[in-house]
């Protein structure tokens, strides 16, 4: 059978070959690629409905990336042995892709379209999520679904002060700033990653880094496309009726200015809007009610709204609840609020309200993230919930969306830098943000109380972390940047921004782009303007609460570390885990146990709110990797009698033959009614086997001899 192939071949960026081929699988799909890089493949196809559904008012656009278990030769290891529904690092990519995606299908395009993206071969070093933007943009780019024109995203981390696009993932552990670009050949359209503390002006020359390979990786899908002669269906979007839009200008425009200028909070702004826009239907006579197209009335007066609003802001520089565009909503905040949790903390910012709770674990508490590439394990672990009456909403309650999974992890990268190192925090960790009232920015919210109650919970955290959402509206050369934006602003806005920091530096940011052209000063201008903002945010973050406490609160479990010799671990663990789950419930303890192969150590971490129990799991630990030495004296305990002796226990999980001959000095011809099981002894090691290592005890040595008889007669 032969296939109708092409392909490019070109350099991704980092000195890798990359290979875009078409035509040769999943050719019933409207547009479908296979991108190589290495020994990674990835599959993206995409299919369009041919028509919009009737009375479709939005984009049903869905992009799905998933890992497959098969591609790197392993099974799934869940209960049905087979992928299911997409993990959260799955739903992340997928989210990165859509971003950058969506706003390049032409205004009006309403199809219903899928796009799948799928890792078909892995390679260790090269992760599927790197060139899953450019697979998805060059299916696009080859089937006839109208699409402006092609992205791309890569990966772009600092390593030893060099800016390396899509590095391995062996390089990438030293990066210091490690972020995810999308964008066009002329324009940046998504940025979301985390740095070191690094300063703004290193993630601006991250950007223009990146944005250099894109180009070229746009250029190849261009030329892929003319050399298979991509011809578009035809799409013409419907147009609104301008009698309709003049005429609701007229009435309504004036209105709107007036709302938007009155300062109102957010549920007063609302009802005042909607009133305007019911007193123009109110207007409506009853013949015209019948015949009036009120599908079209919605679409213009949502435009007049977002454009009058906008027009607002530029003119009067004043933001629709009557801040200045640099300042902050008024804040409020407290710790210890909840007394129950390890740590608690509820952060008010304006309209928008977290509750935050921190709750310390044992390594058996670790996530287990079961990836294509392999087992993962996390102890530090974010979660971030947005219940409907936080806006007052009614809607059913499901499980986490792609949202909630978005926005947790931007705080959990934001914070998880700040937290103590392994090797000194033996807890595994679980933040809960739950957003109580919501009116922007929830997800810096987020970062701010999870700080705060990091802090509260007595965790050694080095420093505190502040987030701040930022918005810009622009109009040709004119433009207003706006910090700690509103639900309504990120709506109206050109630009949705947040950055997380230090007060030394950057700690993560997400970005969406949704005017062409930005200029790379503008962007700095409005780095700088949120540095400002998040440092008036840390000084009452300071205020608050300035250091962790110094202790953990009283009902939270204490942890001891130990490390012993690798080569102990197998007796403290026992057959079968018989030794360590007999401490556990002896002691009332939780014990867990691991290998630190570099260190050729094992690390014991112990949990418990009691302290007499820890100290009686620490003795029998410590029993167990004391290493016995000759000449010791010991309080044994019989374990077992046999024909020739007794085995005794002298310390924890370690038994010696205490011979028939080493118990007394007089000669027993039998152990019946010597001794018996689980009677203390006190007995010396007197040796051991050097064949077999066992030990040899003696109790007779301990014990005075007799004196020897003198005969009669003498």
């Amino acid at each position: 059978m032969n296939f109708n192939i092409f392909s490019k071949t070109f350099d991704i960026g980092n000195g890798e070959n990359v290979t875009i081929e078409t035509g040769k699988l999943a050719r019933q799909a409207d547009g479908s690629v296979v991108v190589k890089c290495g020994n990674t493949m990835v599959l993206a196809t995409v299919v369009a409905a041919k028509e919009a559904k009737p009375g479709q008012g939005f984009f049903p656009l869905s992009v799905d990336y998933q890992e497959k278990f098969a591609s790197s030769g392993r099974i799934p290891g869940s209960f049905q042995r087979r992928e299911t529904r997409l993990t959260d690092p799955e739903i992340l990519v997928s989210r990165l892709v859509d971003r950058a995606i969506r706003p390049l299908f032409p205004e009006g395009f309403l199809n219903e379209t899928q796009i799948l993206i799928s890792v078909i071969s892995q390679d260790p070093e090269i992760p599927g999520e790197n060139i899953a933007g450019l697979a998805a943009s060059a299916a696009l780019a080859v089937s006839d679904i109208p699409f402006l024109e092609p992205i791309s995203e890569v990966r772009v981390c600092k390593i030893d002060g060099e800016y390396i696009v899509n590095p391995k993932n062996s390089d990438a552990l030293r990066a210091t700033l490690d972020i995810m670009l999308g964008a066009t050949e002329e324009n940046i359209l998504m940025v979301e990653g985390e740095g070191l503390e690094v300063q703004e002006e290193e993630l601006i020359e991250a950007i223009l880094a990146g944005h250099k390979a894109i180009k070229i990786h746009c250029q190849m899908q261009r030329a892929l496309t003319q050399e298979i002669g991509v011809v578009k269906r035809e799409f013409v979007a419907e147009s609104l009726p301008e009698d309709l839009e003049n005429r609701v200008a007229a009435a309504c425009e004036a209105g709107i200015t007036k709302v938007a200028q009155s300062a109102l909070s957010k549920q007063d702004r609302k009802a005042q809007l909607t009133a305007v826009k019911n007193a123009f239907l109110d207007s409506l006579s009853e013949e015209e009610k019948e015949t009036f197209d009120y599908k079209s009335f919605e679409e213009i007066y949502s435009n007049l709204e977002w454009s009058t609003i906008r027009n607002v802001v530029l003119k009067d520089r004043v933001r629709l609840d009557g801040r200045q565009l640099d300042e902050i909503r008024p804040l409020a905040m407290e710790i210890d609020y909840l007394p129950s949790p390890h740590g608690s903390s509820l952060f008010t910012r304006g309209e928008t309200q977290s509750l935050t709770t921190v709750t310390l674990g044992s390594k058996q508490d670790e996530q287990l993230v079961d990836k294509a590439a392999g087992v993962e394990y996390k102890k530090f672990m974010l979660h971030y919930n947005f219940p409907p009456f936080c806006t007052g909403e009614v809607k059913p309650q499901r499980g986490p969306s792609r949202r909630e999974v978005g926005h947790a992890n931007l705080a959990w990268r934001s914070l998880k830098n700040m937290l103590p190192p392994n090797g000194e925090n033996p807890y595994t960790i679980r933040v809960v943000s739950d957003i109580l009232e919501s009116n922007g920015s929830s997800s810096m919210a987020t970062v701010c109380a999870g700080s705060l109650a990091l802090m509260d919970a007595g965790l050694q955290v080095k420093k505190h972390v502040s987030g701040i959402a930022m918005g810009m509206i622009s109009k040709g050369s004119d433009y207003a940047i706006l910090s700690d934006i509103l639900g309504d602003e990120d709506h109206l806005g050109d630009m949705d921004f947040k950055v997380t920091g230090t007060r030394e530096g950057i700690t993560g940011c997400q970005m969406d782009i949704k005017v062409d052209g930005l200029s790379m000063d503008v962007l700095r201008e409005a780095l700088e303007q949120a540095k400002r903002g998040r440092m008036h945010i840390l000084n009452h973050m300071y205020a608050c609460i300035d250091a962790p406490r110094p202790e953990l609160k009283p009902h939270t479990p204490r942890a001891h570390v130990m490390e012993i010799p690798k080569e102990f671990i197998g007796a403290v663990i026992g057959p079968g885990g018989k030794i360590i789950q007999g401490m556990q419930e002896e002691t009332n303890t939780e014990i867990t146990i691991e290998e630190i192969k570099e260190l050729g150590i094992g690390r014991i971490i112990i949990l418990s709110n009691n302290k007499d129990n820890m100290e009686k799991a620490i003795r029998k630990i410590k029993g167990i990797v004391a290493v016995p030495e000759v000449g010791e004296v010991y309080d044994a305990e019989v374990k077992s009698i046999v024909a020739f002796g007794a085995f005794v226990e002298f310390m924890p999980g370690k038994q010696g033959l205490l011979h028939i001959s080493e118990i007394s000095h007089s000669r027993l011809e039998t152990m019946e009614g010597v001794l018996k099981e689980g009677q203390q002894i006190q007995v010396k090691l007197i040796g051991t086997d050097p064949k077999t290592g066992k030990f040899k005890l003696s109790h007779k040595v301990l014990i005075p001899k007799p004196e020897r008889k003198k005969p009669e007669g003498e």
